[in-house]
């Protein structure tokens, strides 16, 4: 098993369950004697958390929204996730720039091209031999119909602006999800967070387990 750090995010639309998951997994490691950081987007620092208050509560057009997103992302990787990975821990990340491709790219409309531009510019980090594009190792991608998830929601708390938006946005994130995966096969896992709450969970554990990073 490796020893390095390791950057696993989770994905997928509002209400797919991802929260309950990520935390097991963080124990599944801790339990082999891994450092583990959990931590989530737009967010996981405190300037990224402020950030995070204003684009899912304030209105905004689809650049604005997505240039705070990027804001925030930049801030993170710099503080805390590069330093983390650096220091050989597993960081787990509820959501990052596969998400701003599905919400603000499908969902909002917003210029692919330009969020590509974005993605470049702000996780550049230094590597080998220049810079590189900071991805994850892996993209669970929890895949549930729209029309679920949103009855799961309608269960829960008062919506943020974002799972206060009608069906077909979701639709279209969804697609933005499949979209992204389809470019990036080989870091995405695609669950069936359709299933029961032990199904999904043995489906995250055998997409972690079957790259050997965890026994």
């Amino acid at each position: 098993m490796t020893t390095g750090g390791l950057f696993i995010t989770f994905e997928g639309i509002d209400g797919a369950g991802k929260s309950t998951h990520i935390e097991a997994l963080a124990q599944a490691f801790q339990a082999q004697g891994r450092a583990v950081t959990l931590t989530r987007e737009p967010g996981g620092t405190p300037l990224a958390e402020k950030l995070r208050a204003v684009v899912l509560n304030d209105a905004m057009d689809a650049m604005t929204e997505a240039l705070l997103v990027f804001a925030a992302r930049r801030d993170h990787l710099k503080q805390l996730i590069e330093p983390a990975l650096a220091d050989g821990a597993v960081v787990l990340c509820d959501r990052f720039t596969d998400a701003s491709f599905a919400y603000q790219g499908a969902g909002r409309g917003f210029d692919l091209k330009l969020l590509s531009a974005l993605e470049r510019m702000v996780q550049a980090i230094p590597g080998g031999q220049g810079e590189v594009i900071r991805q994850p190792d892996l993209t669970i991608w929890f895949d549930l119909p729209a029309s679920i998830a949103a009855s799961r929601l309608a269960l829960t708390r008062a919506p943020d602006k974002f799972e206060a938006q009608p069906l077909e946005f979701f639709t279209r994130v969804a697609a933005g999800y499949l979209q992204r995966m389809n470019v990036n096969a080989a870091r995405f896992s695609r669950i069936d967070a359709n299933a029961s709450r032990e199904d999904v969970w043995l489906q995250v554990l055998q997409s972690v387990q079957g790259r050997g990073w965890l026994a």
